[in-house]
């Protein structure tokens, strides 16, 4: 029974440092492919996760940009929701990222909406 229980607890820990593994790799391929959109770019939550190798991994993306933008230095402005939108509200941030957006050139053809056929990413 002994070995049983030590069995379990090898797996267990095998299994937790796997998945810290895969979480690090993750948040360093998303780190990466947010450095890389240019200036006068955006992206979207979900291409993000896409092009790190997580095709379901758009709140792992919001997750990283709450997280890691200050201590990666993260162009945090460029990302914006699926249909060309800023996701954060009014008074949340929405004007200091389109602000942002603006001085880089990005032109929005609504209030908070931008034309993505012309500004997207295509990393």
């Amino acid at each position: 029974m002994k070995f049983i229980k030590t069995k379990l607890s090898v797996d267990k820990i095998v299994k937790d440092l796997t998945n810290k593994f895969m979480a690090c790799n993750m948040t360093e391929e998303i780190v990466a492919i947010i450095k890389s959109i240019p200036k006068g770019k955006v992206a979207t939550y979900g291409q993000i996760a896409r092009l790190a190798g997580y095709p379901n991994g758009a709140r792992q993306v919001v997750r990283v940009l709450h997280s890691c933008s200050e201590k990666y230095k993260l162009p945090w402005y460029r990302i914006i929701n699926v249909r060309g939108e800023i996701a954060l509200s009014i008074y949340n941030g929405a004007d200091e990222q389109k602000a942002l957006l603006e001085a880089e050139g990005i032109t929005f053809i609504e209030e908070y909406k931008i034309d993505l056929t012309k500004y997207l990413f295509d990393g």
